[in-house]
Parts: C-alpha cells; structure tokens; sequence
C-alpha cells in the first residue's frame, strides 16, 4: 500500500558493476590459464600451487577467480572440500579446452579477438571502478554523508497506523459501523482487510514518513488525532479504515548501525561521479541513428 519503501537514511541507489559476469570471468579464467607459468615458477612467484595441467599451475588465486564464476551456482550444502575439488577439475577442464582450442587455431578467429577485445575493456573497467571506490571510503568521507543525511531527517514526522482496506464504500461504511460500536480494530483487518499484510499485521503499518504514503492516505492520517478512526478514505488501491496508534520524530539512526549502508553510497557515487566525468570529456558519437544514417 505504499507508494515507496525507503531506507533508514534515504541514499540515491547508484547501480555500478563489482565483480566480473560469466562471460567476462570465463574469458579472463582462460586468458590467466593459457599464460599460466610453467612448472618451474619464478623465485619470487611465493603462491601455493595447488594442481598443475601439462605442466601448467592452477594456483590459489586461480581457485577464486573460478570461484567468482560458478561457486555461486553449486549446491548450498556443498562442503568446502568438496567445492575446491569442482572447482580444481573445472579449471583442469578449461585448460585442457583452451589449449585445444589453441592448437585448432581458434585464437587467430576475428571472433576470439573480438570477445577477448571485449573482455579487456570490460576488466580495465571494472577494475579501476574498484581502484575507484576503495580510495573514496574513508571515515571522513563516511562521516560527511551521515551528517548530510541526518540534518534532512531533523524534525520529519512520523506516524504509525493500522487500516482496513476494502474493495468499496459501502463496505468501509460497515466496517466503520462495527468499529464505532466496539469492533476490535486488528481483528475485523485480519478477516475483512485485502491488504496481504493485515492478516499477519492487524492491518498495522508500522511508522511512516508522509512521503512513504500515497496522498490521500497520509493527508488524512497525519491530520487524525491518535486513537481517532477516520472516515472511509479512497485511494488507488480501494477504500480505507485508518487508525493512528502514535506519532513522533522519526528517529535519527546511530552512525554505527548503517555504517555498511553509507560505505556502500559513498563507494558507489564514488564509481559514478568518475563515469559521469569521464562522460562528459568523451566524444561519445551514435551513428545508427536515421539522422546520422542520411548524412
């Protein structure tokens, strides 16, 4: 029945991507495969070896990159050991294939040098967006959105309500009726309301914001003293009973409790301010539109 659902602090939801997609993640896996080192690793190269393929090492860090590509889809009752043995014999397998596929000539096909062009821009992307988002958090940055964020919230009302929802008037009128003689509010909501929450909620709402209501909803219950039943009220959704349990000023949340909530905005307006920058110095030009096409 609302018209939004909004967060303790309300923060713009900036989607950026984090990690590699299958595709991505397969080609980079088969790129790190066919360039592995051979048996005899360099000095330095510290790195436990974990299984070698004719001669070429699957290391630790390969482990993860294939766990990053299909350790999501294995079964959740999956056992560690068990997960690493898949994950060692897939890229086994992948080795095995890629280097067919190298002996077939496969990497010489303008459609290899198109996916592995491809992956190589999507990588670098992805890659200095990380590099990006990780210099942005610090405890000072994080401290700046939380003040900004809770300074909007100073003095916002809240109210909570229950309500009845019905398909008409002359239902609600009833409903009113009951309610004015003694009806238990909850319960004519668990039997009586089409909200799919009343029958768990007794047509509670909890607390609400204004702007978290539709308007003809929260124009009334933010005008209705506490304990006071409204009239039948029409929205969008059908016709309402509503009752205010309380009001108050919403709570401002302490900073350690959402301190994962703004770490993840701050890395995240970091990724797209520097997109959106980048955007705007670019020559960004589209050439399949009909206007370009006539020229």
């Amino acid at each position: 029945m609302t018209s939004q659902s909004l967060p303790i602090v309300s923060l713009p939801a900036i989607t950026m991507p984090h990690r590699c997609g299958s595709l991505l993640a397969a080609i980079a896996a088969s790129f790190v495969m066919l360039t592995a080192m051979p048996a005899k690793a360099p000095a330095q190269n510290t790195e436990t070896v974990v299984a070698r393929v004719n001669g070429l090492e699957i290391r630790e860090s390969d482990l993860a990159l294939a766990e990053e590509e299909v350790g999501g889809s294995l079964p959740p009752q999956t056992t560690p050991e068990q997960k690493r043995t898949y994950l060692v014999a897939y890229l086994a397998d992948m080795i095995l294939v890629a280097k067919e596929a190298e002996t077939r000539k496969i990497s010489q096909d303008i459609e290899f040098s198109k996916r592995l062009a491809f992956a190589r821009n999507k990588v670098l992307m992805e890659m200095l967006l990380h590099t990006e988002a990780k210099s942005a958090v610090n405890e000072s940055a994080m401290r700046k959105v939380y003040d900004e964020a809770t300074k909007q919230m100073a003095d916002q009302q809240e109210v909570r309500a229950r309500h009845i929802l019905v398909e008409s008037e002359a239902e609600a009128k009833a409903i009113l009726a009951d309610l004015k003689k003694g009806g238990d509010f909850a319960e004519i909501a668990k039997t009586k309301s089409k909200d799919p929450s009343a029958v768990a909620e007794g047509g509670d709402l909890g607390y609400f914001t204004k702007e978290q209501m539709v308007p003809e909803f929260s124009e009334v219950a933010f005008k209705l003293d506490k304990g006071v039943l409204s009239e039948p009220v029409k929205s969008q959704f059908g016709w309402h009973i509503i009752k205010v349990e309380d009001k108050r000023t919403k709570p401002v949340p302490e900073y350690d409790k959402i301190k994962d909530q703004i770490q993840s905005f701050v890395m995240r307006k970091a990724q797209s301010d520097l997109v959106t920058k980048l955007r705007a110095e670019g020559k960004i030009e589209r050439l399949d539109t009909p206007a370009e096409q006539k020229k």
